[in-house]
């Protein structure tokens, strides 16, 4: 067990400890002193019955035939004392103080009842004296000696053994014991509810710290409803991600080096053609080394390109919204759709297609002119590049929910399978339908970034009679319509 175990544990155990004992001392000393109030003078049945046969005695016989019958008894513990007005008991035998006063104030309290008190009556005898008879209670430590059972008997066989018993329970120990226990038990179990999560979870951060980012704590910790069991999801939740991004750092490393080392292979292959040209002094020496000066220039324009478009993905993905325009500003979509849409049909008529637009809505959108002109061209020219020959593609503007502004993009294509569609918008990804196309597989996953850094969403489908359909929400800085 950690440390925090022990602390949680000692400290819960010493609360109820604490209250273990003071609710026991509490209850021991109430008890004791209802004992000792309710044993000073007895009231069972057979102290009553000998009380009142003493009383009868008493006053039918006088004191002295009291007192031959009580030194009749003389052997019994725990007789009927007999007590005058001046505190002298008939056979001078110790009367206890405590108990000469409760059987007073007994009497005096139900002197004007129909029913004398039980175990306690005051006789008037024929010598002019007033007597009080009772008997002692087992609660007594000073009980008298005389008398027999059937004098009254209210308590144990013997003053020896009520002697030994009082002394022994001088504190409620079963009680104690118990709630000592119990304590011990709950406390144990508090402290290693509390404990054992964070010990799964200190284990977790150091296997992350490690490396090993599946870990999770979800199956340790199970169906708990705490604050605890929410940190453990919060740390599945970012060990997950954490796990998402270093996999997507390493593939975008591997893709980076394999796009690449294509044209660094061509670069190196055109400088050698050039240099044994060079050496072997061939007679069109000048036209291949144009070549392989050309081809180098076309490579070094690829990379140029390749790092531009990585250098602007990362810093998206850093979520720098206004990498290159700088403040944010209103921008009309509309009119920037509408040049993008112009340069794209000048470079698809080359190519026997065309683009077409219709803008059903038009509204301001708050963002970077550079950023989303650059997700809207990626969008349309990856169209462009997929659509058949003598199609178009068709981009329109629509309004979308409460202050959204949609742009739709749809090509005539061969669309994208099912499976591949959320995948289109990952780095260096390139679908099974365009495999043999020219792009790094960069262009969509910019425009996720771009739409997403300003507030909106892309997604991509299949339309009904074929092609691939993407759809960009972007928020409305001002509801507006054409």
């Amino acid at each position: 067990m950690g440390r925090l175990f022990w602390k949680f544990f000692f400290f819960i155990w010493l609360a109820q400890l604490t209250t273990v004992l003071g609710v026991s001392a509490l209850v021991w000393v109430k008890i004791r002193a209802q004992e000792e109030r309710s044993l000073e003078v007895s009231q069972s049945p057979p102290a009553a019955f000998a009380v009142g046969a003493a009383a009868a005695t008493l006053q039918f016989g006088g004191p002295e035939a009291l007192k031959g019958f009580l030194q009749s008894r003389e052997r019994r513990p725990y007789g009927v004392l007999v007590v005058d007005e001046g505190n002298r008991e008939l056979l001078e035998r110790d009367v206890p103080a405590t108990a000469l006063e409760q059987a007073r104030t007994m009497a005096a309290q139900r002197a004007g009842d129909d029913e004398p008190p039980r175990g306690v009556r005051e006789v008037r005898a024929a010598d002019g004296h007033t007597y009080l008879l009772f008997q002692p209670g087992p609660g007594s430590r000073e009980g008298a000696r005389g008398g027999g059972p059937d004098m009254g008997g209210g308590g144990p066989p013997g003053g020896r053994r009520s002697m030994l018993m009082r002394e022994w329970r001088l504190f409620p120990l079963e009680p104690l014991i118990g709630g000592v226990l119990a304590s011990f038990v709950f406390a144990s179990l508090l402290a290693l509810y509390i404990a054992r999560p964070i010990k799964s979870l200190r284990g977790a951060f150091a296997a992350a710290a490690a490396g090993k980012l599946e870990t999770r704590v979800g199956p340790a910790i199970g169906n708990r409803r705490d604050e605890l069991a929410d940190l453990g999801r919060d740390f599945d939740h970012m060990a997950g991600r954490l796990q998402d991004v270093i996999g997507a750092q390493r593939r975008l490393l591997h893709d980076v080096s394999h796009e690449m080392r294509s044209p660094l292979a061509r670069m190196q292959a055109a400088i050698g053609l050039a240099r044994q040209n060079e050496a072997g002094g061939a007679a069109p020496k000048a036209e291949k080394l144009a070549a392989a000066i050309e081809r180098v220039e076309r490579e070094t324009a690829r990379i140029d390109a390749l790092v531009e478009e990585l250098l602007t993905l990362s810093r998206l993905d850093a979520g720098v919204a206004g990498v290159a325009g700088g403040a944010l500003e209103e921008v009309n979509a509309v009119e920037l759709l509408a040049d993008i849409v112009a340069d794209a049909r000048f470079e698809a008529q080359a190519n026997e297609r065309d683009v077409l637009f219709d803008a059903g809505a038009e509204g301001m959108v708050r963002g970077t002119a550079e950023l989303l002109h650059r997700a809207f061209e990626n969008v349309i020219r990856n169209a462009v590049k997929y659509t058949a020959p003598g199609s178009s593609v068709q981009v329109s503007t629509r309004f979308g929910g409460a202050g959204e502004l949609l742009v739709l993009v749809q090509d005539a294509g061969p669309g994208v399978p099912a499976d591949e569609l959320q995948s289109i918008f990952t780095p260096f990804f390139r679908g099974s339908n365009g495999a043999g196309s020219e792009g790094h597989g960069l262009g969509l996953a910019i425009a996720r970034r771009v739409v997403e850094a300003h507030g909106g969403s892309i997604r991509a489908g299949n339309g009904e009679q074929g092609g691939l359909r993407v759809e960009i929400v972007l928020p409305l800085a001002g509801a507006g319509a054409a």
